[in-house]
């Protein structure tokens, strides 16, 4: 690969990286042909862009690029797979789904919207955080709960007025 190359490659990370607030390197090494490809299945139909990076590569886009990823670039020892996503815990499922089946692949860090997570010991908690959408029907839900009650037992209530008031009328 000419410098020119790895420049193009090195531009293209950094802008990916700026692109996406939810940013997972895991380690794919060892699956066979026929599971990196359920894998990339698995992550298509996710909405998970998965690909094979070289850790100098992405090491570089790291420290070009505007955020700061903490010990993250320390992690990049051995094969990397970079996996970027819109929801912030839709690759941990994918990944504790997929090690139903295989010990792969492992976690090596996480930046999800400013946080940085180090370790595979993470992805239990990876898996548990809620997306934005989640986190604001929450919210909306735990708003109309009581403007749900009152306008129920109003209701309730108008029925049973008027239910006296029809048997009081017909006596």
């Amino acid at each position: 690969m000419t410098r020119e190359e790895k420049a193009i490659v090195i531009e293209d990370l950094t802008a990916q990286l700026a692109d996406n607030a939810n940013i997972y390197l895991a380690d794919i090494s060892g699956l066979d042909a026929v599971d990196t490809s359920n894998l990339r299945r698995a992550c298509f139909k996710a909405n998970i862009k998965l690909a094979v990076v070289k850790n100098t590569l992405l090491a570089k886009a790291m420290e070009a690029s505007d955020k700061e990823f903490g010990e993250l670039p320390e992690v990049l020892k051995g094969n990397t797979s970079l996996m970027l996503s819109e929801t912030g815990n839709a690759p941990a499922k994918l990944i504790k789904n997929f090690r139903k089946k295989s010990d792969k692949p492992v976690l090596k860090g996480a930046f999800i919207e400013e946080a940085v997570y180090v370790g595979d010991e993470n992805l239990d908690a990876l898996v548990n955080i809620k997306s934005k959408e989640e986190v604001i029907g929450d919210i909306i839900g735990l708003l109309q709960s009581p403007a749900k009650n009152v306008i129920s037992g109003l209701k309730s209530g108008g029925g049973k007025l008027a239910g006296i008031l029809k048997t009081l009328s017909e006596k």
